[in-house]
């Protein structure tokens, strides 16, 4: 067992298993994707760590919990199809590959983008593919979306992002309060989303999603 092996074994087992995460799908992506590629090269040895990592733009990766928590919730099958957005490097869309049957990953930052796709490749998954553009307006072009996971907390929420969830879609967003915040659920029903509470946690808020953005709840 190499030690980054033991370290992604013992993240399940410190910091989802606890926080309540049972499905079977998210424990085996997370013991399986290797964290540490798609990490910036030079914090693989933070990779494991339970705090948010981050990234040359001063974005910052989700952490385990609040990934896995937020996957828990939205109950993703496989013949579903999800858009990640703000996928940075890569790995909650590699994670979201074991699940579901087709991943749209969205990144703003172009040399991002093109660093994830190259690191989804390295790792043999072909059921992503990743679009360069602002976060802020999803990728209508794919949809519409079973899901749509929001990589980062939102001060607001774009109409344009739940006009591409289909009819019964999902979509979870961490909603800032201060420095704390909350991961809220939505559930379209026809022109309506309904927004329920998951859990606690906090992130930086994603560029497009600013207090200023219109938006709607």
């Amino acid at each position: 067992m190499s030690d980054f092996t033991a370290l992604r074994t013992m993240m399940v087992d410190t910091q989802v298993r606890p926080s309540d995460v049972t499905k079977y799908t998210i424990i085996e992506a997370m013991l399986n994707v290797p964290r540490e590629d798609f990490v910036p090269d030079a914090l693989r040895a933070a990779a494991y760590a339970g705090a948010a990592v981050p990234f040359d733009d001063g974005r910052t990766m989700l952490e385990p919990r609040t990934l896995a928590k937020m996957l828990d919730a939205l109950d993703i099958a496989d013949h579903e199809l999800v858009l990640d957005l703000g996928c940075g490097l890569g790995y909650s869309s590699a994670v979201i590959a074991w699940m579901a049957d087709f991943v749209v990953a969205r990144e703003e930052d172009e040399a991002l983008a093109a660093d994830a796709e190259r690191r989804l490749g390295a790792a043999g998954i072909d059921n992503v593919v990743v679009i360069a553009g602002p976060l802020a307006a999803g990728d209508a072009k794919h949809g519409p979306y079973d899901v749509i996971v929001v990589e980062g907390a939102v001060d607001a929420l774009p109409k344009a992002i739940t006009a591409q969830l289909k009819d019964g879609g999902r979509i979870a967003a961490i909603f800032a309060d201060g420095s704390a915040g909350a991961v809220r659920i939505g559930y379209r029903r026809g022109d309506h989303v309904d927004w329920r509470l998951a859990f606690d946690a906090g992130a930086a808020v994603l560029p497009g999603f600013e207090a200023e953005t219109e938006f709607a709840l």
